[in-house]
């Protein structure tokens, strides 16, 4: 068996994570040549006030307005 684990911020949609795990699933199959019903997928997902990117979390990040090069 093998178990796929993804980490990733909240906001996809259902069916974006149902893409996303059936294309890692046919992937992993091919490459590490075990049959697809062997692998698990587990999606992790993470709130933006959660996740922090250096000193600040990607909520705050969001919240800052983007830097124009002068």
């Amino acid at each position: 068996m093998l178990v796929l684990k993804i980490t990733m911020v909240e906001g996809r949609t259902p069916e974006q994570k149902a893409e996303l795990i059936r294309r890692l699933a046919e992937a992993a199959a091919r490459h590490f040549d075990v049959p697809i019903g062997e692998i698990r997928t587990i999606i992790y997902e993470v709130g933006r006030h959660e996740w922090g990117i250096g000193p600040m979390t990607m909520a705050e990040r969001d919240a800052v307005p983007p830097q124009t090069g002068a």
